[in-house]
């Protein structure tokens, strides 16, 4: 008599748990830290990452878009930049837990190989890479985006 509730326990338990399963990665991608959220249907966030300074090709990207700089405002693009595990937005210093946060959500370490990462406007990764990237093959990816169309 009393295997069917068992059985009912243990199929709401299953429920339960599937149910819950999803929430490990919405949790680092929705953290409040992450300042990737306010960006959401108001810019497209760029993202280096790179574990020095000294990076030659993170160096080259950064000049390029100093150079490019009203075609990246044209496309409504926020430069992040996450240097040596210090991370900035538009230039201004990120706390630690900001930074941390976008680390997390992009699932990204902060000693890795330089990293290039465009966010679209609805907060959804649109292009991962790593090495130097060109400012040129970004735009284009936005560029192709139906948004732009």
């Amino acid at each position: 008599m009393s295997c069917p509730r068992y059985r009912f326990v243990f199929s709401w338990l299953v429920m339960l748990t599937l149910g819950l399963a999803p929430l490990g990665n919405a949790h680092s991608a929705d953290n409040p830290a992450n300042p990737l959220i306010t960006d959401r249907g108001l810019f497209r966030p760029l993202i280096l990452i790179t574990p020095s300074l000294d990076n030659a090709d993170y160096r080259r990207i950064r000049e390029q878009l100093q150079d490019q700089r009203g075609e990246f405002e044209r496309r409504q693009m926020v430069l992040y930049s996450i240097e040596a595990g210090n991370g900035h937005r538009a230039g201004h210093p990120m706390t630690p837990y900001e930074t941390q946060a976008v680390l997390e959500a992009m699932n990204v370490a902060p000693d890795g190989p330089l990293t290039v990462i465009l966010v679209g406007m609805d907060g959804g990764k649109k292009m991962q890479l790593e090495g130097f990237v060109p400012p040129r093959q970004v735009f284009d990816i936005i560029d192709k985006m139906p948004i732009r169309q």
